[in-house]
């Protein structure tokens, strides 16, 4: 009988999560009355979420919304049970799931919202499944995983009506509105040019999978970890960090960064899709004269150029740099020797025909170059501040939650980090196409180059100059995923 009940609850979530594959893979989104209407939300107005990654940036997710003041933590879900062990000690009263279809499935009327904080790899299938529940969804940077995955969450956020927000807290700093401001008041002339850069990764890249296989931690649950990622045998050191720097996972530094430093570029710019992108890597030596190929995992560092069209805040294209592993711009000339660029190791500088402008990680700390001349801004305060920053971002949302669809404004809803996480994921196809093998007209192949350059057809979701990387637009989830 136990077994039947087991076997029974296994297909209900096969069954549940199969359906909401169909519907994503389709664009075709059931209108939220079919599902039951709006979320259900507590009669003393106050927000219960569901939690899907309650350690690590989970718990710290978690925290936020609590901090607020106006959110309850109804459910915990992890795979995890060590690493979610504090949040379940902090939040006794809630229900705790491993699987979160099986949360899904069972508590979908007894939660307002849905919070992600899980690995890349996993946060569409769980996004769009809380949201054909009706759910508002909050969920971590980046979006998606894959370039088709951001454009159907962007679609699905219109379609389902319910409240999004994409976790890259520097959205609600005061930085990217000040930056708007100085621009929009003609501060440094029209911008032509940006770069941002970062010293991730922080975790190996450019290296060979282990070939020494580790035990499974009991209190791990591997497969629903790997949810919709290749079957590998579990290894060491993996989890819970340095899955970001492998393709079947991660998304690399430009996921842990980008959307935090290229936020203010789309925000002041009014950037959308790039429509080419060109990228250099750098290698790993596996000896004095062999460089190593390591097409799984992410490269120790990168420099991309991506080309975006003119937009209603610019007078031409707007070419965006970003560097990663180190790497960095030329220092502007009108920065003295000893002032920090950007915040040392991170920073996004725009360049506009009349001067330029900076800020650090988060897009914090806006400065006009040269730095005398902060001391006489007399630009007026046009953008309403987030309370709290970068910490009411968390705020933000649950009030609009709680306010329901379209009656708030918020920082990162999917309309915004939809396109910008393309925009990252764009970065790293071209990235990734410099590990791709090559065959000429002839079916030849040539070796994988160190730079590569696509051109990209937006409305097709497609590369049109280089057929192979468009197997990382949308990848190929596990069998039963």
């Amino acid at each position: 009988m136990e077994e039947n009940k087991k076997n029974q609850e296994a297909t209900s979530r096969r069954s549940f999560l199969k359906t909401t594959a169909i519907a994503a893979s389709a664009f075709m989104i059931v209108p939220r009355h079919v599902l039951g209407g709006k979320g259900f939300l507590a009669p003393s107005d106050r927000l219960i979420i569901a939690a899907i990654g309650a350690g690590g940036k989970g718990k710290s997710d978690i925290e936020g919304f609590y901090n607020s003041g106006k959110a309850d933590i109804g459910f915990l879900c992890d795979v995890h049970d060590s690493r979610a062990a504090a949040s379940v000690k902090a939040f006794p009263k809630a229900k705790y799931y491993r699987d979160f279809r099986e949360m899904l499935d069972k508590e979908s009327k007894n939660f307002d919202a849905v919070s992600i904080s899980t690995p890349d790899h996993n946060h569409f299938i769980q996004t769009i499944a809380a949201m054909q529940l009706g759910k508002h969804v909050y969920v971590q940077k980046p979006l998606t995983h894959d370039i088709f995955e951001a454009r159907a969450l962007t679609a699905a956020a219109a379609k389902y009506k319910v409240v999004t927000q994409m976790g890259n807290q520097g959205a609600s700093n005061d930085g990217p509105r000040q930056m708007k401001e100085w621009y929009d008041a003609g501060l440094i002339g029209d911008v032509h040019t940006v770069y941002a850069w970062t010293d991730r990764p922080v975790w190996p890249q450019g290296i060979a999978w282990s070939a020494n296989r580790a035990e499974v931690p009991k209190d791990l649950n591997w497969d629903l970890w790997l949810g919709t990622a290749p079957y590998k045998e579990y290894v060491d050191k993996l989890v819970p960090f340095n899955w970001r720097g492998w393709w079947d996972y991660g998304t690399g530094a430009l996921g842990d960064m980008g959307c935090h430093l290229l936020e203010a570029p789309f925000s002041v710019l009014n950037l959308k899709y790039a429509s080419q992108v060109e990228a250099s890597v750098g290698s790993v030596y596996v000896d004095e004269f062999k460089r190593g190929y390591f097409p799984e995992s992410c490269p120790p560092s990168s420099h991309v150029t991506l080309k975006f069209p003119k937009t209603n805040k610019t007078q031409g294209d707007v070419t965006v740099h970003w560097m990663d592993g180190g790497i960095q711009p030329e220092r502007p000339e009108e920065l003295e020797a000893n002032e920090t660029f950007g915040d040392g190791g991170n920073g996004t500088l725009f360049i506009g025909t009349k001067g330029k402008m900076m800020s650090s990680t988060y897009s914090a700390d806006p400065r006009l170059l040269p730095l005398s001349k902060n001391k006489d801004i007399k630009v007026p305060e046009r953008f309403a501040r987030v309370k709290g920053g970068a910490n009411g971002h968390y705020a933000q949302w649950v009030e609009a939650c709680i306010a329901g669809y379209g009656k708030k404004e918020l920082s990162s809803p999917f309309e915004i980090g939809g396109p910008l996480t393309e925009a990252l994921l764009m970065a790293n196809l071209a990235i990734r196409g410099t590990d791709v093998q090559r065959r000429d007209s002839n079916g030849k192949i040539s070796y994988p180059g160190r730079y590569t350059k696509l051109l990209w057809d937006n409305t097709n979701m497609k590369v049109t100059n280089f057929d192979e990387v468009n197997q990382f637009v949308k990848r190929e989830y596990r069998k039963g995923w």
